[in-house]
């Protein structure tokens, strides 16, 4: 991915002076609290990869595999070359993927501005950011303002998305991710008891465990 002190010097600069215009049109106030809360989500860019729930470990990143994939050939025209160099793998690596996961990559050769494809991806991540964030206060804020401030999140994310480098993943950057929010989300939903989600996700119990040392997990919430 781009730098993470590249994306920060953006929010410092550029998006927080947005964040706080729209709040004080909206609102004729600023949250700072809720400034600092976007502005940490958006620092921390999501896969927003969809895999079915209730897969074993095994098929969900199987699934995740095909569906990364897919949206990396789209953004890059079915060019495997330049995918490559974006994902710091080779060539063949991702050929074999392709083969493996049965990926009609000729679907993808399609001829299209491939800046304004990823602005479109990207503006579609900062709009669901951005709502993630104020959903949280929805109980703290009247409706008819929170409304207000909803109508303004397509303009934000669009006047954001100007000043955010893209978020480009390498393939060992994004099955880290996507391993922390697999293996965090089902210990939630199982309390955090290592021997029931490991046998829910068909993985030993000592290869959760190493897992969550590697990956660094914490609980959320207070079990």
């Amino acid at each position: 991915m781009k730098s993470k002190k590249d994306l920060e010097e953006a929010i410092k600069d550029k998006v927080a002076p947005l964040l706080e215009e729209t709040m004080e049109k909206s609102w004729g106030l600023t949250i700072p609290k809720l400034e600092a809360d976007i502005s940490d989500r958006l620092t921390n860019p999501q896969l927003n990869i969809y895999v079915p729930l209730g897969l074993t470990f095994s098929q969900a990143k199987k699934a995740f595999r095909k569906e990364f994939l897919k949206r990396e050939l789209r953004l890059h025209q079915g060019n495997i070359s330049h995918l490559a160099k974006t994902l710091e793998v080779d060539r063949r690596s991702i050929h074999r993927a392709i083969k493996g996961l049965e990926i009609k990559s000729k679907e993808f050769k399609i001829r299209w501005d491939e800046k304004d494809e990823k602005e479109k991806h990207q503006e579609e991540i900062i709009d669901q950011t951005i709502r993630a964030g104020l959903e949280q206060y929805r109980e703290l804020i009247q409706p008819q303002k929170m409304e207000q401030l909803y109508r303004e999140v397509p303009t934000l994310s669009r006047n954001i998305v100007k000043f955010l480098p893209y978020p480009d993943w390498t393939w060992q950057d994004a099955e880290r991710e996507f391993e922390k929010q697999f293996f965090l989300q089902a210990l939630e939903e199982h309390h955090w008891k290592i021997s029931e989600t490991a046998a829910k996700l068909g993985i030993r119990a000592e290869t959760l465990h190493r897992k969550v040392r590697r990956l660094g997990l914490r609980p959320s919430k207070t079990i």
